[in-house]
């Protein structure tokens, strides 16, 4: 039998999570820790869409039938493939047909499967109303190099509670920022991590964070987020100017000569 879950008994539940939308849906935004599982290629979405428009529902279910149908013994296989213990969370846009579909698919083949009530639009509603939710911040200000992200990362290693912006924007904040890094997230998956953090922190114990901007790189943080970072306590690190230069070296001095010249003409032009 498959359950259908609110979101709270959906992320207390066990069992990896499978997001079934398509893989333009899943890269614009998910679930952190969520497996992109797609029912439909992003053509094949686009089929059944165009389908429903012109000849309605009943059409465009058969047709989405005969695309996923044969698809099924390999929807198992990987299934089984992921995951040992036959647990499976499973989720699409709205928590209609995509999701049934398959968990109806899974569950005959004995797993446990579970669905999301509201899929993954309720996921989104959760995660940009949790950041309205007060927590008590310690905000880490200083210049570039003074070390402000190895605090953050002792912090952390020593049991704070930490919310690295830096680290979940793929960014540290400066023209120099993405060097060296991999490709920023999309805004709504950057929001999506930091409202699955944000929840998890105890409001009894105070939240370590880095001073930002509104934007790191291309990412903005959430209104609610930034306004509790300007009234929050802060801490300024001070160091040396012959420390916190033989820290930016040490941190882009292997960097692509080319990409170091942008990012410092960036500089000049502002």
């Amino acid at each position: 039998m498959v359950q259908s879950l609110v979101l709270e008994e959906f992320f207390s539940a066990p069992g990896i999570i499978l997001d079934v939308r398509s893989p333009s849906e899943y890269q614009q935004g998910h679930i952190p820790g969520s497996i992109c599982f797609p029912l439909f290629t992003d053509t094949e979405r686009s089929q059944v869409g165009t389908c429903y428009k012109q000849q309605g529902r009943e059409e465009a279910v058969a047709l989405g039938f005969a695309i996923a149908g044969p698809k099924f013994a390999q929807f198992i296989a990987d299934a089984k493939r992921l995951t040992g213990d036959r647990y499976i969370r499973v989720h699409c846009w709205r928590g209609g047909m995509r999701s049934e579909a398959v968990a109806w698919v899974l569950n005959m083949a004995g797993f446990r499967v579970a669905t999301l009530v509201g899929g993954y639009k309720a996921f989104r509603h959760w995660a940009l109303n949790v950041v309205q939710t007060p927590k008590p911040l310690v905000v880490l200000g200083g210049m570039t190099g003074t070390g402000k992200t190895d605090i953050l990362t002792v912090l952390a290693q020593q049991g704070s509670q930490v919310l690295d912006l830096e680290a979940l924007a793929s960014h540290r904040g400066s023209s120099y920022g993405a060097l060296g890094l991999p490709a920023q997230p999309t805004n709504e998956q950057f929001e999506n991590e930091i409202a699955l953090r944000w929840a998890a922190f105890d409001p009894a114990q105070p939240a370590w964070i880095e001073a930002e901007s509104r934007r790191i790189g291309q990412c903005r943080l959430p209104d609610a987020l930034f306004n509790q970072m300007e009234r929050a306590t802060i801490l300024e690190i001070v160091r040396p100017k012959a420390e916190r230069i033989s820290a930016l070296i040490a941190l882009y001095g292997t960097a692509d000569r080319e990409a170091l010249v942008t990012a410092t003409a960036r500089i000049q032009k502002n």
